[in-house]
């Protein structure tokens, strides 16, 4: 599968605050399903683990998942990837996503995150159809892609119009036309042509759809769109019903919809200590002590309780 770079070179995955935001929503919907009756604890775990291992640690430590594979194309860095296993139970598959996939067990429930790192290409939406067409009902597919504009800074519309089109052109229904690919659209057009590749995934597949649950936009540097939902039979969609929805205020039942946009206030460890004194805060409140603009503490009241906080122990 083509790449445009090899991401664990250039960020360290465990400082990307809004990355761990997402991170830390998925846990929180995932354990809300739980209650809903899903046994995701049963659930494998497949991701693409890299060197970091982060969503393993966290879907491990806190969802009590066990089966877990991490697929690592980079044959490179085999030993690397071994060495920085957290659990000697994660297995460990070095080769192409797609070449995966098809051994998914259509006996077992999953959580398939296939996180992309660059920009949509025709190998990641084949990838979303054979996902589709494999995972069994009651499984858990997200999609991550680099929704940043493709080529390099001399590409405009025209360019990024001509790159869909080789890349995804059976996917991009009406969307055909120079001006349909202003940058602010891009994100929508990805997301649009995942959609049609999941619905193409699923033809064929009586009684089964795809229940949407998020759909995340955020930047630690690129703009990552991040979108995802169920494989759901009949019985997955009563239970589907019974999610209290008020406490995950970031659903989405569309991924085509406006994304649920993360953001990270820049804020000192003090003054994040002083705001969730505060949390839940009363209408009108402010905080006396320190300057803060409105829309950045109100950003902070919804998105506190997944605020990720780093500290250096020294």
């Amino acid at each position: 599968m083509s790449s445009t770079g090899k991401s664990f070179e250039k960020v360290q995955y465990e400082l990307r605050p809004a990355k761990q935001v997402e991170r830390r929503m998925l846990l929180d919907l995932f354990q809300r399903l739980m209650e809903a009756g899903f046994p995701i604890s049963g659930y494998q775990y497949t991701g693409m683990g890299s060197i970091y291992f982060v969503d393993f640690i966290l879907f491990h430590r806190y969802l009590g998942i066990k089966r877990m594979v991490s697929v690592e194309k980079e044959e490179e860095i085999r030993r690397r990837v071994h060495f920085n296993r957290p659990y000697g139970s994660i297995e460990i598959f070095i080769g192409d996503i797609a070449d995966y996939i098809p051994s998914l067990s259509k006996d077992r429930k999953h959580i398939l995150w296939l996180d992309f790192d660059f920009v949509i290409s025709r190998e990641a939406i084949g990838a979303v159809v054979m996902a589709a067409t494999q995972l069994s009902p009651g499984s858990i597919l997200l999609v991550t892609i680099d929704a940043e504009p493709p080529g390099d800074r001399t590409w405009g519309p025209k360019k990024w119009c001509q790159y869909f089109k080789a890349e995804a052109g059976d996917y991009l229904g009406n969307k055909s036309r120079q001006h349909h690919f202003a940058r602010s659209n891009l994100a929508e057009i990805n997301a649009t042509i995942f959609e049609k590749a999941i619905m193409q995934g699923l033809a064929g597949r009586d009684g089964i759809t795809f229940e949407s649950f998020v759909s995340f936009a955020y930047s630690d540097g690129h703009l990552m769109l991040s979108l995802g939902g169920m494989v759901a039979a009949a019985e997955d969609r009563q239970r589907l019903r019974m999610l209290d929805r008020k406490m995950l205020p970031f659903l989405r039942d569309s991924i085509t919809g406006s994304p649920y946009r993360i953001r990270v206030p820049l804020l000192t460890r003090k003054e994040r200590l002083y705001l969730d004194t505060a949390m839940p805060c009363r209408k009108g409140w402010r905080p006396k002590e320190f300057e803060m603009k409105p829309e950045e503490l109100l950003v902070y009241t919804q998105m506190h309780p997944y605020f990720p906080a780093y500290i250096e122990g020294l």
